[in-house]
């Protein structure tokens, strides 16, 4: 007896798939925040830390260690604040994640 998960995935099941998670994460809006990154944390942070993805409000920022996790968690205040000319689209809130080498 075969069970649905046996038969291969359409294609238009596919794509409904892959819309519904582009909708929500609004690849332009990364491209502007990086844009404007290095205008608003310190230069050593522009170099060692990147944005990664905004999801419903949170900037989710790559960190080589717990040092840099710590900036930027310490100075989330002030870089949200430098992202304020995004208006709605503005992240809320920031959240860091260790880089993998």
């Amino acid at each position: 007896m075969s069970s649905r998960h046996d038969q291969p995935t359409s294609l238009g099941e596919l794509l409904h798939t892959v819309a519904g998670r582009l909708r929500k994460v609004d690849l332009r809006l990364i491209d502007e925040i990086r844009e404007m990154w290095p205008t608003i944390v310190d230069p050593v942070l522009a170099e060692h830390c990147r944005p990664e993805f905004v999801k419903n409000g949170v900037l989710l920022v790559a960190v080589p260690s717990g040092a840099f996790a710590q900036r930027v968690n310490m100075e989330s205040s002030s870089i949200l604040a430098g992202f304020a000319p995004l208006g709605e689209r503005a992240p809320t809130s920031l959240r860091t994640v260790l880089a993998t080498p």
